[in-house]
């Protein structure tokens, strides 16, 4: 005599169904298939490794350049650009509110890392700039970080790292692609 079936939670999938829907990769219908759940928690694992406040202790401290978390992705989108952004260009490309970028560039700004510039085009803007010293700030923290995942995938072929740098641009540009993006997340638990 078999067990009696126990009742699946309110939305769970049962477990006969796992492969017979049709969605992609054989998933039923609203189901996520079980390497794209892998892959989010591959992602999420790295995400939080890399912006724990110890590990950007430790980066800024070795690469001589002290400067917050929050300046580090403005300081690298204007190393990225080679050329003057205004600041809400900045916020919506770092997608953070405007006062954010602000705040940030005001320190840069005292810090001596990034300058203000007139916009020959419109004189009530100011476009935010690299100066000299910023761009040896983000040259600095770029050789710590190569240098440390260097180090960390010192046991993988030159193929292995190739690989894994096409796949991950070959997702990042996916995403960037996606309508909506993160911005705009697909509705319901």
């Amino acid at each position: 005599m078999s067990p009696p079936k126990q009742a699946e939670p309110a939305g769970a999938v049962p477990a006969d169904a796992a492969t017979s829907g049709d969605a992609p990769g054989g998933a039923p219908s609203g189901a996520v298939p079980d390497d794209i759940v892998e892959i989010e928690r591959a992602l999420s694992r790295v995400a939080h490794m890399l912006t724990r406040h110890r590990l950007h202790d430790r980066t800024v401290a070795a690469a001589g350049v002290p400067v917050d978390r929050a300046a580090v992705p403005l300081l690298r989108l204007l190393a990225d650009t080679g050329g003057p952004m205004r600041p809400g260009e900045l916020a919506a490309r770092l997608a953070v509110e405007a006062p954010h970028v602000s705040r940030l560039v005001r320190r840069l700004e005292e810090a001596g890392y990034v300058e203000r510039v007139l916009d020959a085009r419109d004189r009530r803007a100011q476009p935010v700039r690299l100066r000299a010293e910023g761009r040896d700030a983000v040259e600095c923290l770029r050789a710590v970080g190569r240098r440390w995942m260097h180090e960390a995938l010192a046991s993988w072929s030159e193929e292995e790292r190739r690989r894994l740098a096409e796949l991950v641009n070959r997702m990042v540009d996916d995403f960037l692609a996606h309508p909506g993006g993160r911005d705009h997340p697909a509705p319901g638990c």
